[in-house]
């Protein structure tokens, strides 16, 4: 058996959070850095910067085992440490371009701390190029360590079941070495690893998320035709899935559109790498022109549907940008808000989960705390996040207390409970 190494990790939101208890789960001495002191003052008290299931309990329980530990100093989260994860989750500006000065100012502050042939793991999401150009800078500050890229690939709601138990595991090195002694660090996750060089790890991860966001502009697109010819979504998706060419996982779930910032910064990556190379991507670009316009069809459907929004209270239900999280970064259902406020309706919002400290006051809606009080007076529902218990509400409760009893359900969520029987106004998304 593998003995446990000392591993640190550096940044300290949700993907790194989740690879520090998963890895200190494994076994490993584990230490985690992050420059946001609040920040390590909540995990050293198993409390995570967002929400995700179990991750609260799996920091506690290896923090009270001792083999997890959170720190803002680089030299005591470098001490001894032979794997260091860079694990930021890279900030993305308004046109989706990723922000890598934080996490350059940390490999360069950590790459001189760290003892002979320890090797830097880059799990964060960046540009094709960027590791060779980091692995350079690296071995010209230690020349002792090296470095590789395994593209994170978590899921939202389900990160702590991805990261242990993994359909495959991507690794990217330009040194055999440096890929062996990763290679055997994940080796009890009993995952195919398949390796590469740096740059071919990058570009499989942009490709991946390149893929899935076509997926989503694919599936929209369709609904879209559903609707003008009378055709049932749910019943084509039922049909594509169930050939082996596409299978029953593929992301064909119709709705408004993709958000949170990580297809789209694929997309904008490659669509980058296009330009610099003069090579036209006429199906990226299509992708993403079916994604913006997807938003402002929230609007257009309720305006149908109600003749005008304007002085007309609508409720949102959801908020976050997919069920399973507490975040807001990048969600649909603030831009659909916008649009309804826009428009001149008075919005009310009910979510489970969603981190209210990251609303900067721009959006004026107000978020109530149930989905009876978001229902009261409404003229419309508008269900814009999956959470499942929305499946469980009072339905006949709901309609009482409305205005009108019509319900937008961006997600197709609740097409199965029969609201159209029980008196409401039903409309969904390519039906």
């Amino acid at each position: 058996m593998r003995p446990p190494e000392r591993i640190c990790v550096v940044g300290l939101w949700h993907l790194g959070c989740v690879v520090a208890a998963c890895w200190a789960e494994l076994g490993h001495q584990v230490i985690g850095l992050d420059t946001n002191a609040t920040v390590v003052q909540d995990l050293s008290r198993g409390r995570a910067p967002i929400y995700e299931p179990g991750l609260d309990a799996l920091i506690q329980n290896n923090v009270a085992a001792g083999r997890l530990s959170f720190t803002g100093d680089f030299a005591k989260a470098a001490d001894g440490a032979r794997v260091a994860f860079l694990t930021f989750d890279t900030p993305v500006d308004a046109d989706d371009r990723s922000d890598l000065q934080p996490l350059e100012h940390a490999l360069r502050t950590l790459a001189p701390l760290l003892p002979p042939a320890a090797v830097v793991v880059v799990s964060s999401q960046v540009p094709v190029g960027t590791c060779g150009r980091w692995r350079q800078n690296v071995r010209t500050a230690n020349r002792d360590v090296d470095l590789v890229y395994s593209p994170e690939n978590l899921r939202l709601g389900e990160a702590i079941d991805c990261y242990l138990r993994p359909d495959r595991i991507v690794l990217g090195a330009d040194s055999q070495d440096a890929s062996r002694r990763v290679a055997g660090l994940f080796e009890p996750m009993a995952a195919p690893v398949l390796t590469m060089s740096l740059a071919s790890a990058e570009m499989a991860k942009h490709g991946l998320n390149g893929f899935l966001a076509a997926s989503v502009s694919f599936i929209n697109e369709i609904a879209t035709l559903c609707e003008a010819s009378g055709a049932d979504v749910l019943d084509v998706v039922r049909a594509l899935k169930s050939d082996p060419r596409i299978g029953p996982r593929a992301f064909l779930s119709p709705g408004f559109g993709f958000a949170g910032g990580t297809l789209a910064r694929d997309v904008q990556a490659l669509k980058e790498l296009g330009q610099a190379a003069r090579t036209p991507t006429p199906v990226l670009d299509g992708v993403l022109a079916v994604n913006r316009g997807r938003a402002g069809l929230v609007l257009r459907r309720l305006t149908d549907a109600l003749g005008s929004v304007a002085g007309r209270r609508i409720g949102v239900l959801g908020l976050t940008y997919k069920a399973g999280t507490s975040t807001l970064r990048r969600s649909v259902a603030l831009e659909v808000i916008e649009s309804f406020v826009g428009a001149g309706a008075c919005v009310t919002a009910f979510d489970p989960k969603a981190d209210r400290s990251e609303l900067d006051g721009r959006l004026k809606f107000d978020v109530v705390e149930d989905a009876y009080g978001v229902a009261r007076d409404a003229a419309a529902l508008v269900v814009l996040t999956e959470w499942p218990e929305f499946k469980q509400l009072d339905f006949d409760r709901l309609k009482s207390v409305m205005a009108e009893p019509l319900i937008l359900d961006g997600k197709n969520l609740l097409a199965d409970l029969g609201l159209a029987a029980r008196g409401f106004r039903y409309l969904g998304v390519g039906r």
